[in-house]
């Protein structure tokens, strides 16, 4: 059962529980209006990751582990040992929950209900 986000004009079908039904629908106007469905207000930190994420993907053709996220916060974002901590406090549901949805990243198979 997919519903659908008004996003700018354009008709976005997500899933039941809000992931892209096609992550090529994504852009920043999706992410805000996903975020803003989650209780999320953007933050350069969020942004930060987000695209992380989204070059990861680019890249390797799947998105990152939360360990690699975890890294990136650690590193780029100067959290050290509280990367783990701080990408929670980021995506307080999760990083599967909320990150990879707001990025536009596919459900985790884990997720995934048939």
């Amino acid at each position: 059962m997919s519903e659908v986000l008004e996003v700018g004009g354009r008709r976005i079908e997500v899933d039941a529980e809000g992931f892209l039904l096609d992550p090529a629908d994504w852009d920043e106007a999706v992410a805000e209006a996903i975020a803003a469905r989650e209780g999320i207000a953007l933050t350069d930190e969020h942004w930060a990751v987000i695209r992380f994420m989204r070059a990861w993907l680019d890249e390797h053709g799947v998105a990152p582990a939360v360990r690699h996220a975890i890294r990136f916060v650690s590193e780029a974002l100067g959290k050290g040992r509280e990367g783990h901590n701080h990408l929670f406090r980021l995506f307080p549901l999760g990083y599967m929950q909320q990150a990879c949805k707001i990025a536009g990243m596919r459900r985790p198979r884990a997720w995934s209900t048939g």
